[in-house]
């Protein structure tokens, strides 16, 4: 029988194919949705102290490493909140650099515009040795995510990131929860930080990692209860990593993707770039056995983590899984929503660069851009002064209906994220995809998608590409809501 692994070994040009990456069909949808509603109220204080901390994780080799995080403790901290509590926010800035400005973005959340965390769009960054605050209430149950947008490349390197996560949209409990935090680390022979970013990396899909990890270790094996429905969310956090994850000879659904409820898809294999993530539904394997995370889109598939089944069978019914609560997002006015035309292209210097294929490192300007731009939206470069920002991408009504046509021009992949916003993703010119709604969209090579948006709150919205050197180096701009 030909397994998926069969299937991935076999083809070396998997990596590159245009159309590769949903292998999956809908379960039947409840005659209704259940609509999520607060399920606590009053306050969760969390506070911060952005520092250099030398820290050894285990993928490291026994290697001690100057990271920089939020906290002491675990890499990348884990907040969990129920649906209806205030977050408050205060953080510190002690990175050690001089002059490294910092704010904290809520990846995913639909909160308000002052509490967005984009230097000198929303806010003015903090300087070292100074403090910032944020408070909001996230509108929205889900997986989501939040680090600097600053230098982030670098950021992202080093470990600045945090995982956040709003609880509240499960009908029926599942048996367990593990939360998959992917990241490589750039290491040198030596065991040092190499440069987080290169002018060829950026001009092309990003710099790779030389290191692959989940929750800081290399293939981790993870405990589980045998036979049982656990609850699996998974971020991919590189800097500009697409992966294609996928299990073998187990059952699993999709019931998540960024957070997002939506009626569960068997699960084989699901694409996604930076920053996205997806919530899947496992039953794991009968005792004493296994099941195996893989990410295929390599030329050999690569184990992230393997699930090890203990203890006496928690199930022997069917894997049928219930889909989570929804959020009452703002419906889609699709038959009279305007089209808006979105180009994401290499800029005449980007693709020498990328034709060349080599050149030094980037130099990181003051204010979070490279001083050389390789990408553009509508033949527009983020500029390299934020305090000329220039007018916006695109001017939205607050509570009108949109359609973004996402035209990829180039052959490299970008995941495109939207702040303040989701999208319902429509329609593909190259693949068959599911309706789904996401903050985060992977065009694929010469793709064009369309994408619904409803506009929210008002203010300054960033809109950008995820693989964060393509951010830096130009592929960036902001949608204003009126």
């Amino acid at each position: 029988m030909l397994t998926r692994r069969d299937l991935m070994m076999g083809s070396a040009a998997f990596a590159a194919s245009a159309g590769a990456g949903f292998l999956a069909t809908s379960h039947k949808a409840l005659a209704r949705d259940v609509i999520a509603e607060p399920i606590a109220h009053g306050v969760k204080s969390v506070a911060f102290d952005l520092a250099e901390r030398p820290t050894a994780l285990p993928c490291f080799g026994g290697k001690t490493l100057p990271l920089w995080t939020f906290e002491s403790g675990p890499t990348f901290p884990i907040i969990r909140m129920k649906l209806g509590e205030r977050l408050d926010t205060v953080f510190k800035n002690h990175l050690p650099r001089e002059g490294e400005v910092a704010s904290i973005h809520w990846h995913g959340l639909r909160i308000p515009n002052t509490q967005d965390g984009v230097p000198y769009l929303t806010q003015q960054p903090i300087a070292p040795g100074g403090e910032g605050r944020y408070s909001f209430v996230p509108p929205d149950t889900g997986s989501f995510f939040f680090h600097t947008h600053c230098n982030s490349t670098e950021h992202f390197g080093r470990g600045l990131i945090g995982a956040l996560i709003i609880e509240g949209d499960e009908i029926t409990p599942s048996d367990g929860e593990y939360v998959l935090l992917m990241k490589d680390w750039r290491l040198g022979p030596g065991g040092a930080f190499l440069p987080f970013s290169t002018d060829e990396g950026a001009a092309k899909g990003g710099t790779p990692g030389t290191i692959r990890s989940v929750n800081g270790a290399t293939s981790p094996v993870i405990t589980v209860p045998s036979s049982a429905n656990i609850r699996i969310r998974f971020y991919n956090l590189d800097p500009m990593r697409i992966s294609e994850i996928g299990f073998e000879d187990a059952q699993a659904a999709i019931i998540a993707i960024d957070g997002n409820g939506l009626p569960p898809m068997t699960f084989e294999s699901w694409r996604l770039g930076t920053a996205m993530r997806v919530d899947i539904l496992l039953r794991t394997a009968p005792p004493g056995e296994s099941v195996k995370l893989y990410d295929y889109y390599s030329k050999e598939p690569v184990v992230l983590a393997e699930f090890k089944s203990e203890g006496p069978p928690k199930r022997t019914d069917a894997f049928e899984p219930l889909p989570l609560k929804v959020m009452p997002f703002p419906k889609l006015d699709e038959a009279n929503a305007q089209i808006i035309p979105f180009e994401f292209s290499a800029t005449p210097t980007g693709q020498a660069i990328a034709d060349i294929g080599a050149g030094p490192g980037i130099e990181l300007g003051p204010l979070c851009l490279a001083k050389r731009t390789f990408w553009a939206i509508n033949k527009r470069s983020w500029p390299q002064d934020h305090r000329d920002l220039g007018p916006p991408l695109a001017v939205l009504k607050s509570g009108q209906s949109y359609i973004f046509e996402l035209d990829n021009t180039t052959p490299r992949s970008h995941p495109i994220h939207i702040h303040g916003h989701t999208f319902e993703v429509l329609n593909s010119s190259k693949r068959k995809l599911p309706r789904f709604r996401c903050d985060t969209v992977l065009l694929i090579p010469n793709e064009r998608i369309q994408v619904g948006v409803v506009a929210g709150l008002p203010g300054k919205w960033m809109f950008h590409c995820h693989i964060l050197e393509h951010q830096e180096a130009g592929m960036m701009g902001y949608i204003e809501v009126v």
